[in-house]
């Protein structure tokens, strides 16, 4: 079963936890569908209006970045660990 790491800043559309456990694997695009079905706030902040990544959030699969491995096709295995990393301006 993948989990997916929520980042301290998008832990309050996750119900404050800081790992998900979700039954979909296969592919990125299957685990971000399902975010979306029960954690519907937290997907919008992971994906846009279209589905896709928004352009600022980072997303590896077992340490890798998904836009390196196929974007939302990006395979994701039963016991792999999805981490979330929405990049933060600063100056």
């Amino acid at each position: 079963m993948p989990s997916v790491l929520i980042p301290g800043v998008l832990r309050a559309e996750a119900g404050g936890v800081s790992r998900l456990e979700v039954s979909a694997d296969g592919s990125l695009r299957a685990v971000l569908d399902e975010l979306g079905e029960r954690w519907p706030r937290l997907e919008r902040r992971i994906r846009d209006e279209s589905g896709a990544l928004r352009r600022y959030v980072n997303v590896y699969v077992d340490g890798e970045d998904c836009r390196r491995s196929g974007g939302l096709d990006a395979p994701v295995p039963s016991a792999a660990e999805i981490q979330v990393l929405p990049s933060i301006a600063g100056g």
